[in-house]
């Protein structure tokens, strides 16, 4: 797992954004034409996969590579706005749970980069895409900000988001090592419980402070370091467990 220094290091925010993806004209960066042209055919190759008859409003660009916080670990997110009022109240979670399921498939199916960082496809309901304090977005579908970078000192406190990040990654040593015992329903539903505290806790974050938020950044953190794929792995390792049938030898 990579170590604390080097993921801290990457918070450190760039003097200009990524030069892959962006060009600089009369003082403005807007996208390179070969990226956005690419972007749009992975984008419309989703909404293909989707086979959902979708009202689509815009398709974004967001996340630390449409910012000056851009690094290694960066990933291309885009993120497909649709307009969810087109669904009723009870079919809106189950469309919500079919478009969660649809990008992850079609995420671990493909391996699409762009110039070394991979491509990662959401459907976003518009109504959401400001709830996000001050975090810059691309419209690649128009081919213009929605939310201009900002490029800003900002006061990161390393040794803060070590401690918070160690706490996280102690609850989920103790959740990994102790819930293997459980029983798979109870199991399961432990999981989803942490999953759903950590999705809160950067939410908030996020909504509180922005993308430099001490919960976005501690996220970030446990992304980096794989504990949130320690998380995935655990609740695939159980359903796999709970499913397996063992031989017999009589």
């Amino acid at each position: 797992m990579s170590d604390f220094h080097k993921i801290l290091k990457s918070f450190k925010l760039k003097e200009t954004l990524n030069s892959d993806i962006w060009e600089k004209t009369n003082g403005s960066y807007t996208m390179k034409p070969k990226v956005r042209e690419r972007l749009l055919k992975i984008a419309n190759d989703f909404i293909e996969f989707l086979d959902v008859n979708l009202v689509i409003s815009d398709i974004i660009m967001s996340g630390s590579l449409a910012n000056y916080n851009w690094s290694d670990y960066s990933d291309v997110d885009i993120h497909v706005l649709a307009d969810f009022s087109q669904f009723n109240n009870s079919e809106k979670p189950l469309y919500e749970d079919l478009f969660h399921l649809k990008k992850s498939i079609y995420n671990k199916k493909h391996d699409i980069t762009i110039y070394g960082y991979e491509v990662e496809l959401y459907v976003e309901d518009e109504s959401m895409v400001n709830e996000v304090k001050s975090i810059a977005k691309y419209s690649i579908l128009n081919d213009e900000w929605v939310e201009t970078p900002v490029s800003e000192t900002v006061d990161i406190n390393h040794g803060k988001i070590k401690t918070k990040s160690q706490q996280w990654m102690k609850i989920i040593d103790n959740l990994v090592d102790n819930v293997k015992d459980e029983d798979f329903d109870d199991a399961k539903k432990l999981i989803d419980k942490y999953n759903e505290k950590l999705r809160k806790y950067r939410t908030c974050g996020l909504q509180k402070d922005g993308e430099y938020s001490e919960e976005n950044l501690v996220f970030k953190v446990l992304r980096r370091n794989g504990y949130l794929e320690k998380i995935r792995n655990l609740k695939d390792e159980l359903t796999d467990k709970k499913l397996t049938l063992k031989e017999f030898r009589y």
